[in-house]
């Protein structure tokens, strides 16, 4: 039993932040990738950043510069510092984490619930 948890959406007028929290419980072994997701109505959902075991980083070109991805190993808690919003980042943000439940074991990918941000004037 793994759960994935994302917690700190809500609404933010343009050039505000947030700050996104996620974090993993259950049977873990260990967590290799972390990241988070977007969907906007109407829209697939889209990669918006991810962070590896190793603390490697990538984000999509339209947040670069504007968020920040990291982690807490010691909680498994990957966060999404949100700066310098816009309203095409309105969306609803999903946790994913790629998950062992045990050493032997290979590694599944876990979301979350999703957590709605809305940035509106």
């Amino acid at each position: 039993q793994v759960q994935v948890v994302e917690s700190g959406g809500g609404l933010v007028q343009p050039g505000g932040s947030l700050r996104l929290s996620c974090a993993a419980s259950g049977s873990i072994f260990d967590i290799n990738r972390m990241g988070w997701y977007r969907q906007a109505p109407g829209k697939e959902r889209e990669l918006v950043a991810s962070i590896t075991r190793g603390g490697g980083t990538n984000y999509a070109d339209s947040v670069k510069g504007r968020f920040t991805i990291s982690r807490d190993y010691a909680t498994n808690t990957v966060y999404l510092q949100m700066n310098t919003l816009k309203p095409e980042d309105t969306a609803v943000y999903y946790c994913n984490a790629e998950i062992r439940r045990y050493r032997v074991d290979g590694y599944h990918e876990h979301w979350g619930q999703g957590t709605l941000v809305t940035v509106s004037s």
